[in-house]
C-alpha cells in the first residue's frame, strides 16, 4: 500500500517501458527534458528512471503526436487536457490550422510554376483591368506593420474600427480601401495601411487627437486619382492567388506607359461577412496619373 492508502502499482525500468511503450529510452529522455512525460521516480543514487504502467498510453500518444509535427506546447495541451473530447477538440483545432497552411502552400507552388514556365501572362490575360477615377478625399487611417498571415484579420478589425468612428467625422464619404506603402509577405511587413474615407476633415482630426489616439490613428487628405484596377471574388482575395491580381495591372500599366502615383490597394467596396465566395467583393488597384 502507499502513504496515502493506495494501491502501489508496478515500476517499470526505462529499459522496459521503453518496450512496452514501443519508444527508445533516448526518446523517454526527451520527453522528459521537455516536460512531456517524467518518470515517476529517478533513483537519487543511481539517477535511474522508473515508470509506471500506467504512463504507457501518454508515451505512445506523445510520440504520435510529434510524427504530426506538433509544436511542444501543443502537445502538451492536448495530453494534458481534462478528458479524451477536450483533447480531441484540441488536435482537430490544431490540424484544421495545418490543412489550411497547405492549401495555400498549394496554391502559391501553383502560382509559381505559371512564373517559372512562363504562363504569368496566360494567367494576367484572365484578369480585365479598367479605370476609375475617385475625387479628393478625408481619409482616417490606421497603420501597422504586419506580415500575410496576420493580414486578413488585422484588415477586418482595423476597418471595422475606422468604420464605426466614421459617425464621429461627419460620416463615411467613399470606400474603405487598404494600401500598401511596401511588401506584406511572410517575410515583410510592409507597412499596410486601413483608410476610411470621412465627410469633415476637422471632426476627423478631433476624433483622431482624442478617442482615436490610442491606436495611432490619422488623418490625411488624400488628392484626387485615377485607378487602374481589376474586380475580384472573395475567393480571389486570398493570399497568394491575389499576387497575380497585382501583377496583372503592373503588367496593364506598363503596356501603356504609366507608372504608379500612389501605394497599391485593396478597395473593399461589397459586405464583406455577406458576400460568397464567387460575389465580388475587392477592387486590386494602382493610382496612376492624371493628364
Amino acid at each position: 500500500m502507499t502513504e496515502d492508502g493506495g494501491v502501489d502499482e508496478e515500476l517499470l525500468s526505462i529499459g522496459a517501458f521503453a518496450a512496452r511503450a514501443r519508444l527508445s529510452a533516448k526518446a523517454l529522455r526527451l520527453y522528459d527534458r521537455l516536460g512531456l512525460l517524467a518518470p515517476a521516480r529517478v533513483d537519487e543514487g543511481t539517477g535511474y528512471r522508473f515508470y509506471r504502467a500506467g504512463q504507457v498510453e501518454r508515451a505512445r500518444l506523445v510520440a504520435l503526436l510529434r510524427r504530426l509535427d506538433m509544436p511542444l506546447a501543443r502537445i502538451a495541451e492536448v495530453v494534458d487536457a481534462d478528458d479524451a473530447a477536450a483533447g480531441a477538440e484540441r488536435l482537430a483545432a490544431y490540424w484544421a490550422g495545418v490543412e489550411a497552411r497547405h492549401a495555400e502552400q498549394r496554391t502559391l507552388a501553383e502560382y509559381l510554376r505559371g512564373r517559372l514556365s512562363g504562363r504569368s501572362s496566360e494567367m494576367y490575360g484572365t484578369f480585365t483591368v479598367e479605370t476609375a477615377e475617385v475625387p479628393e478625399q478625408v481619409l482616417v487611417t490606421e497603420s501597422r506593420h504586419i506580415l500575410a498571415d496576420e493580414l486578413p484579420a488585422w484588415i477586418g478589425a482595423a476597418l471595422g474600427r475606422l468604420e464605426a468612428a466614421a459617425g464621429q467625422c461627419g460620416g463615411p464619404a467613399g470606400v474603405p480601401f487598404v494600401a500598401y506603402h511596401s511588401d506584406v509577405s511572410a517575410e515583410s511587413d510592409g507597412p499596410a495601411e486601413a483608410c476610411v474615407p470621412v465627410a469633415d476633415e476637422a471632426a476627423a482630426r478631433a476624433w483622431a487627437a482624442g478617442p482615436g489616439r490610442a491606436r495611432g490613428t490619422t488623418v490625411r487628405v488624400e488628392p484626387a486619382r485615377r485607378l487602374a484596377y481589376v474586380r475580384i471574388t472573395k475567393a480571389q482575395v486570398a493570399y497568394p492567388q491575389i499576387l497575380a491580381v497585382f501583377e496583372a495591372v503592373e503588367e496593364w500599366m506598363e503596356g501603356r506607359g504609366l507608372a504608379p502615383a500612389g501605394p497599391c490597394r485593396e478597395v473593399y467596396f461589397a459586405d464583406w461577412d455577406a458576400a460568397g465566395p464567387q460575389d465580388p467583393v475587392c477592387d486590386v488597384a494602382f493610382p496612376v496619373a492624371l493628364r
